[in-house]
């Protein structure tokens, strides 16, 4: 059923407050058409709200995506094709895959949001992206309600991007994505140190997809901070990826700075560490601030508005850009 000027504090991370002038929750593809018919434009898809930062009010109507449901679809000799709904969850559902032994999510675990914001994003971690395993998923046309199939290569993936970060942008609500995920022969990515370290602390050689998704969780909880109880939306910016000239004058000026090298010939800096040694790391500034313990993570304080968060925003990339010539770009969606 549809509501009006609903707080939408509650419906994002990081806590801020905002009014949608429509609002309803849908829980079927059937449900979803329905609403579309009666929704006054401009139409917002929200998941869990985890990588959204409202600066206003929505004027039209915000369709919260809860269409749920985790089932194995196909069967192969060494993998499955799993098939999840939209408004699942994205952590319950590697908690789903690790249960049953399956292979492919253990890196993504803990990663706030839903399932159908997965792919828009592309999401990341610890050397693991989730267009490695995706297969295709299913969308709503939010202007026709007609119902399509995208395969990975209709998603143009890219580094926390696709085709509905994009051209496709705004237009569509995701219901369900398939993935295959592997039942034995796991193909296991320790290939980041803090995971490396991690399983040697807790004593395991031999890991399984379950091993890695407890170190995963236990690195990312001592790092990140628990939105229920500090707000934000994760990682703001993406790492940058940049030229041997931009790296060669950061080598010049640091000391052995974190780096990962890229097929492509290009260097991808964490974006966290370039932020820390512009002096931002735990500094507040009103409501507003760098986590102390992750400068990628802006947090809400306590009464913050999304305003004061871009604000913040803007002026740590300003500093980025002045110090390194390196421009930041948010992962979050700034409405």
């Amino acid at each position: 059923m549809m509501t009006h000027n609903v707080s939408l504090r509650p419906y994002n991370t990081f806590g801020v407050e905002a009014v949608a002038a429509a609002f309803l929750e849908v829980t079927s593809v059937g449900e979803l058409r329905i609403a579309l018919r009666q929704a006054k434009p401009p139409v917002l898809v929200l998941g869990g709200g985890s990588n959204v930062l409202f600066t206003r009010d929505w004027p039209g109507t915000v369709v919260r995506n809860a269409i749920r449901g985790i089932e194995v679809v196909r069967r192969f000799p060494h993998r499955v094709w799993v098939r999840a709904g939209g408004g699942e969850a994205w952590h319950e559902l590697v908690m789903w895959a690790v249960r049953q032994g399956l292979g492919g999510l253990e890196n993504l675990s803990l990663i706030p949001g839903s399932v159908g914001a997965a792919p828009v994003q592309n999401i990341g971690a610890y050397g693991a992206e989730l267009q490695e395993v995706f297969v295709s998923l299913e969308a709503v046309e939010l202007a026709t309600g007609r119902l399509r199939r995208f395969s990975r290569r209709e998603c143009q993936f890219g580094y926390r991007d696709s085709l509905f970060k994009q051209r496709e942008k705004g237009r569509w609500c995701i219901t369900a994505v398939t993935l295959s995920l592997t039942t034995e022969r796991h193909r296991l990515n320790t290939s980041y140190s803090d995971v490396a370290r991690m399983l040697a602390d807790m004593g395991i050689a031999q890991p399984t997809p379950a091993d890695i998704s407890e170190a995963v969780v236990r690195i990312r909880r001592a790092k990140l901070p628990d939105p229920a109880h500090l707000g934000n939306c994760g990682s703001f910016f993406k790492n940058p990826e940049v030229n041997l000239q931009v790296w060669e004058n950061i080598r010049r000026h640091h000391s052995n700075p974190p780096h990962y090298l890229l097929p492509n010939g290009r260097i991808k800096v964490p974006a966290g560490w370039l932020i820390e040694q512009c002096g931002w790391k735990g500094r507040r500034i009103g409501n507003v601030g760098c986590y102390e313990k992750q400068a990628l993570v802006l947090v809400n304080h306590g009464g913050a508005t999304g305003q004061e968060a871009y604000a913040l925003a803007q002026a740590i990339a300003a500093s980025v850009a002045d110090r390194f010539g390196i421009v930041l770009e948010p992962e979050v969606n700034v409405l």
